[in-house]
């Protein structure tokens, strides 16, 4: 049975004087980022990488633009040793690129760290201890002043190391589990870093404030991250980063208001991969950013790629509903989110718009190499006649008239119900082409002829039906009319052509197809649907009158 009396508020909120970030509607610019895949990522994995895997995915984390990627905790692994050095020493960090390790405060991880960074072009020594309440009581049981001083001799260490050793080298300091300390505490431990290693302006150091575990709602975060930016010492020096995890599923939030509240730097991965729920996701953070007109400066422009590469290297998968990245996050199935879609694209079409404002759809989903016939209208018994129609046209250059494409609709529905799946494009054409298309199995027309005498057309056809040909004469008030006569009475059948609309397709070369639909209303008041094409106009409509015919015998029989 759950009790929640067992639980009570673990964090430290500030004065609400530091909840100014509030006036704020939107990240104004990207953040530095860092990726944390090769660490965070990497060790909450049930495998974790392969030298070669995380080989390939450090390529990919430099293609996306990754300028500070976080590769290991070398002294705590021969394999993110081995990978460490294997950079270093094949000259694999680009000159405008640095990598970050990690290690605890304590003296012998700190120097094999430094052994492991031997030669780096750019480097950021990250070294951390845990300050909150609950670790100082219960793990460490140390007071507040020698929780304090580990962390200023792991400074010392840093910098007197920094100075020994080969390479360039930057700092960067975290206060682990940030968010069950009381926020004066972190800030005391933090100045006291800060003072030992004496930010300018040729030394940038990084304070980090980790969300290790989500405790409290975003906004209480953010304030606290307010509140540390307000009373940093060296504030000009000094990189206010970001580490959030995801335990209560708003690490996203977490960011976007930490940011909002003063921080420069956002430490997370790809995917959201790490441990437990994991850490922030980066993707989500960068493409919200996108979508508010804000360029995030990191390359997503081919998320099918970065997914597949993501899932391949870490054996792990992205939920087809995450948001930008899933493989059904564009996907419209409904009926009448499919129509809004559809009207929105030939809306913005139309207008000729750069903005976009297209109904369900929050960015261009061919922004990140996603296609709108495969990604956006999906076909289901749920779908509806506008995403069908729309699916039809954009993808073979059929715009059905409303009726016909209503009845093409619940056509598709009913064979996605019957068969209980999703219908493909080319399934979609097919039933198509199968049930309306060119369509003269009963009756064919091998040949007419035309004569206009003022405002009548006169046509001699020839019809055939089991291999028997038939000449017929009629006359009409326009050639369409007159077929439709000559077809009456040949079959000696009565209906009415309610519907005839027609459009030009682009055929081969440079030569033009027509599209003719057609629908008759046969005496029971049941509309029957054709569709005809061909590069003589006429034909391309004697096709669909006879496609509808067909159909309309074919109900009959």
């Amino acid at each position: 049975m759950m009790d929640a009396s067992k639980y009570r508020v673990g964090y430290f909120p500030v004065d609400k004087k530091y909840n100014k970030w509030v006036d704020k509607d939107h990240v104004e610019k990207a953040p530095v980022w860092c990726s944390v895949d090769m660490r965070d990522g990497n060790q909450s994995l049930i495998i974790p990488m392969s030298l070669e895997e995380k080989l390939e995915y450090y390529r990919v984390l430099l293609e996306v633009g990754f300028k500070e990627i976080e590769v290991g905790f070398p002294a705590a692994s021969e394999t993110e040793y081995e990978f460490l050095r294997t950079l270093i020493d094949n000259d694999m960090i680009p000159d405008d690129v640095t990598v970050q390790v990690l290690t605890q405060c304590r003296e012998h991880i700190i120097r094999k760290t430094f052994e492991a960074c031997k030669g780096a072009p750019s480097a950021i020594i990250h070294f951390y201890n845990s300050v909150s309440v609950a670790q100082r009581e219960q793990v460490f049981k140390k007071s507040k002043e020698e929780i304090k001083q580990i962390a200023i001799d792991g400074a010392k260490l840093v910098k007197q190391l920094a100075s020994e050793y080969e390479g360039n080298f930057r700092f960067e300091y975290s206060p682990e589990s940030f968010t069950g300390t009381e926020p004066e505490y972190a800030l005391e431990v933090c100045n006291a870093v800060l003072d030992v290693l004496e930010p300018n302006e040729n030394n940038n150091v990084i304070i980090n404030l980790p969300v290790t575990v989500e405790m409290s709602m975003p906004h209480v975060y953010a304030s606290q991250v307010a509140y540390m930016s307000e009373n940093l010492k060296y504030r000009e020096f000094v990189t206010l980063s970001l580490h959030p995890h995801n335990d209560r599923g708003t690490g996203v939030a977490d960011t976007e208001l930490a940011l909002l509240a003063g921080a420069d730097r956002v430490e997370g991965t790809l995917f959201g991969n790490g441990e437990r729920t994991g850490n922030v996701d980066i993707i989500t953070l960068a493409m919200n950013m996108y979508s508010h007109g804000v360029d995030p400066k990191l390359d997503l422009s081919n998320m099918n790629y970065l997914v597949e590469k993501y899932e391949r290297c870490t054996r792990m998968r992205v939920y087809d509903r995450a948001p930008y990245a899933g493989a059904l996050v564009f996907a419209a199935f409904s009926g009448s989110h499919q129509d809004a879609i559809a009207k929105g694209m030939k809306y913005r079409q139309k207008k000729n718009l750069h903005q976009w404002t297209v109904p369900y759809i929050p960015i261009d989903p061919k922004d990140i190499g996603r296609t709108y016939d495969a990604d956006v209208i999906r076909v289901n018994s749920q779908s509806g006649k506008g995403g069908i129609g729309y699916l039809l046209e954009q993808n073979f250059g059929y715009s059905l008239p409303p009726k016909m494409r209503e009845h093409f609709s619940y056509l598709c529905k009913d064979i996605s119900d019957r068969e209980h799946k999703e219908l493909k494009p080319d399934e979609v054409f097919e039933i198509f082409e199968n049930n309306y298309l060119n369509i003269q199995q009963e009756i064919k027309v091998t040949e007419f002829d035309f004569m206009r005498e003022n405002s009548v057309v006169k046509i001699n056809i020839t019809f055939m039906r089991d291999g028997e040909e038939t000449e017929m004469e009629a006359e009409g008030n326009g050639s369409l009319n007159a077929v439709n006569n000559a077809l009456k009475a040949y079959t000696n059948t009565d209906y009415v052509l309610q519907v005839f609309t027609q459009h030009s397709m682009q055929g081969q070369g440079s030569q033009s197809v027509a599209a003719s639909y057609i629908g008759i209303e046969a005496e029971d008041g049941q509309m029957y649907w054709g569709a005809g094409t061909d590069t003589d106009v006429i034909k391309a409509s004697t096709n669909a009158l006879l496609s509808a015919f067909h159909n309309m015998m074919r109900k009959g029989n």
